[in-house]
């Protein structure tokens, strides 16, 4: 690829991530903190909305939200006034966590875009598995490819007749050799013993 197209460009300003903090790092390791980066992405909530989307008690919510506006995943927007005329403070997200790399969250990922996606109308959802036979280069070549198509649409954000669309990609070895390999590095000594399933339950690095 040309390093002076616009896709590379694109591609240039997608990877430049730097290493989270250990604050940082601890503000991303829950799934409930995470969903609620998601809640505010595009509209400022108060704590009071964030506890009810995502069904927590407020008192809980309010916890969360503090230690992610605390390390600055959220930001405090104007006051203005919530029901009965009392006064809250809206929360929006400042979409930080897109340039950090804050180790494996293969957990928290997976259990925020459960709930994410199972919320969701059945109808809507769009889900598919697949797998490729892909050389070294290739795999650098797939991977820089979403980079590019995430950072093209992530930057899309307010516009007219647009909803917020969550999508969620995970890609990771699979060959029945390297699922060998991984299970028989991970058993004990008395492996005869044990029962194994057929496939590795090693999970990814997952960026934040």
């Amino acid at each position: 690829m040309n390093d002076d197209t616009p896709a590379a460009a694109s591609l240039a300003r997608a990877v430049e991530r730097r290493d989270a903090t250990e604050a940082e790092a601890k503000a991303l390791a829950s799934s409930i903190r995470i969903r609620i980066l998601r809640l505010c992405l595009d509209e400022a909530l108060s704590n009071r909305e964030i506890a009810e989307a995502a069904g927590l008690n407020p008192a809980t919510s309010l916890h969360h939200v503090r230690m992610l506006a605390d390390t600055g995943f959220l930001e405090a927007q104007e006051v203005r006034r919530g029901r009965r005329g009392a006064r809250e403070i809206p929360y929006l997200a400042t979409g930080k966590s897109w340039f950090l790399n804050a180790g494996d969250m293969t957990h928290q990922l997976l259990e925020a875009f459960t709930a994410e996606f199972t919320a969701a109308p059945y109808e809507e959802r769009t889900m598919g598995r697949m797998a490729a036979m892909l050389t070294p280069d290739e795999v650098d070549e797939f991977r820089a490819r979403i980079d590019e198509l995430f950072e093209e649409f992530r930057s899309r954000r307010k516009k007219d007749g647009a909803t917020q669309w969550g999508l969620f990609i995970a890609m990771h070895p699979s060959s029945p050799a390297m699922s060998t390999a991984q299970r028989t590095s991970a058993e004990p000594e008395a492996a005869d013993e044990c029962e194994t399933d057929d496939e590795s339950e090693g999970g990814p690095h997952v960026r934040g």
